[in-house]
């Protein structure tokens, strides 16, 4: 059972980004099931290296999990920050989004792989992407997200750096 334990735990965010789809948008239910699968993206992977039973099919169904319920949230959030965030801001974000982009070429040119580094700073970049629909209704919301552009900015380009400067 332990064996299978990180693997359920990521099917929970399966059924939970499916559950996400039919509930609207930054309501008490959306929270609470968007809660479970951030717990569920944390605990996961997590659960399986501190068990040992890490495996090909867990990281896939983890990829798996993680593209639905981005998309899912893209359709369900993205609608809101396009209304409350100012253009400036999606410039930025279009350049983060450039600077990844010529990260991930970099690696695959240089190790011929696809290469995503787990540095601490690509974490806290995702916990503040993550926590950002909690925000949205405060009014400093426009600094959070300001904040998190500063923050995933420099992220992306340490990872750049980290994959230019690596010899394997």
């Amino acid at each position: 059972m332990l064996r299978m334990l990180p693997n359920l735990i990521t099917s929970l965010r399966i059924i939970g980004s499916f559950c996400l789809i039919f509930t609207r948008a930054f309501s008490p239910i959306f929270y609470v099931v968007y809660s479970i699968c951030g717990i569920t993206d944390v605990c996961d992977g997590f659960l399986a290296r501190r068990t040992g039973t890490a495996s090909e099919f867990g990281a896939r169904l983890d990829s798996v999990a993680d593209l639905l319920f981005y998309t899912v949230m893209m359709i369900k959030i993205l609608p809101a920050l396009v209304a409350r965030l100012p253009g400036g801001i999606w410039y930025w974000v279009g350049g983060i989004l450039i600077l990844r982009l010529v990260s991930y070429l970099v690696a695959a040119v240089k190790f011929r792989c696809f290469a995503s580094i787990h540095t601490y700073l690509n974490k806290l970049t995702g916990l503040c992407v993550f926590i950002i629909p909690y925000f949205m209704r405060l009014p400093f919301f426009v600094l959070f997200c300001m904040a998190v552009c500063g923050i995933a900015t420099i992220a992306s380009v340490e990872e750049l750096v980290m994959h230019i400067c690596a010899k394997e």
